[in-house]
């Protein structure tokens, strides 16, 4: 899978290239699960597998699973990000290259 450094996330869709929904149903939450520990600060730490890392997050998009793999984890853990995309590869995952944006309306102070 080749990943251009143009956006800062990679999202991996639980749909197969085919069209399929791809199963387990709780396959982003396991792959997300995995990858807790890989964050900030080094792998690890107090409480890193209470919560997902932000470098690798479960989410819906338009009633798809999917998981939004920051780009920082391929700087920081290479062998995660590895783990990641080839895990997309190798159930023929649907990826795409964008950046998540918050939902969360801009205050008056940033429109200008």
């Amino acid at each position: 899978m080749s990943v251009t450094p143009t956006s800062s996330e990679v999202f991996i869709q639980g749909i197969t290239r085919a069209g399929r929904s791809f199963r387990p149903s709780d396959w982003a939450e396991r792959l997300a699960g995995v990858m807790a520990p890989f964050r900030p600060g080094g792998v690890g730490g107090p409480g890193a597998h209470l919560g997902y890392s932000p470098w690798c997050r479960p989410t819906v998009i338009d009633g798809v699973k999917c998981v939004v793999v920051n780009r920082a984890l391929r700087e920081h853990e290479p062998m995660a990000w590895d783990f990641v995309m080839n895990f997309a590869r190798d159930n023929d995952l649907q990826t795409v290259e964008a950046c998540l944006l918050s939902d969360a309306p801009a205050s008056k102070s940033q429109i200008k």
